[in-house]
């Protein structure tokens, strides 16, 4: 073969492959990057339940949550004000998805934790239409009721699944399917494993102020028994570090395996126990670029 057709024959090659490889990378440039969605609910809670928010890599939290007593118990005991009950937590952020949380309540005197991890995250561009984070929690009863009982007795167990959509700047839905199964209880009010789905949302009002709800519906509960659905309402009201939520629930317990099982107020009865949820978030160890 002819030297110059053999060059050109190579050449020609060459200038192909090139062309090939040079249009893939200008392709590949013109593909937005992905675009995340933030803050479908400011906090890591919505109201007593959780939301699909992680904390970031090194950041801590430090919950303050406040139940008083029901508004109709009247003004003897100062509509409630009188029968307070708290929990204190933290959570922190392992890593941008991973997070774990310590708590205690003075409700039953139940220590708690848990981990939670967020599988995948809204996003624009084509990306996944939904937030999903799992959640997992155990947690032990140290009151009276429970000291002289074997220690698995004391134990509850939790899972959840949490699936969120943030379709508007000012509006966010969550559906929460939550597993609770306690290994004592009274048997006449509860079962020991419980399934409900809980509904949530997120209304945001201005630029500091928002409006929370969520509602979980108990799938199988004890015929006549004198617990209720989990009904909560929260006033977020954000002041630069701090997150202030005004609370309005039929529930005073503050963990999934009494606010989900154990409601004891009728919400429409005047069974709501007014109170408070305080977070704020410190930034302990610099997130690796």
């Amino acid at each position: 073969m002819n030297k110059s057709i053999l060059t050109f024959l190579i050449t020609l090659i060459s200038f192909q492959t090139f062309s090939q490889d040079l249009l893939a990378e200008l392709t590949e440039s013109e593909k937005p990057e992905k675009e995340y969605v933030f803050s479908t609910f400011k906090g890591t809670r919505v109201v007593n339940g959780q939301s699909v928010e992680v904390k970031g890599a090194g950041e801590l939290e430090f919950i303050i949550g406040h139940r008083f007593g029901t508004i109709n118990s009247g003004a003897y005991n100062f509509f409630g004000w009188d029968n307070a009950y708290i929990r204190f937590g933290l959570e922190y952020g392992l890593t941008s998805k991973l997070g774990i949380g310590f708590g205690r309540s003075s409700h039953n005197k139940v220590f708690d934790t848990y981990l939670k991890y967020q599988i995948v995250r809204q996003s624009k561009n084509g990306g996944s239409p939904v937030t999903v984070t799992a959640f997992g929690s155990t947690g032990v009863q140290t009151d009276t009721a429970a000291r002289n009982t074997p220690f698995k007795s004391k134990l509850y167990y939790s899972t959840q699944l949490l699936i969120a959509r943030k379709f508007t700047p000012k509006l966010s839905f969550q559906l929460s399917p939550i597993y609770v199964h306690i290994n004592r209880v009274d048997q006449l009010a509860e079962n020991n494993s419980q399934f409900a789905l809980g509904v949530s949302g997120r209304y945001k009002l201005t630029k500091s102020v928002a409006v929370n709800a969520e509602y979980f519906y108990r799938t199988s509960p004890v015929s006549g028994t004198s617990y209720h659905n989990c009904i909560g309402l929260g006033i977020d009201i954000e002041t630069g570090g701090h997150v202030f939520q005004l609370v309005f629930s039929n529930t005073q317990g503050m963990v999934d395996r009494t606010f989900v099982g154990q409601t004891t107020g009728d919400f429409f009865k005047g069974g709501i126990h007014f109170g408070f949820n305080v977070t704020r978030t410190f930034q302990v160890k610099k997130p690796k670029k």
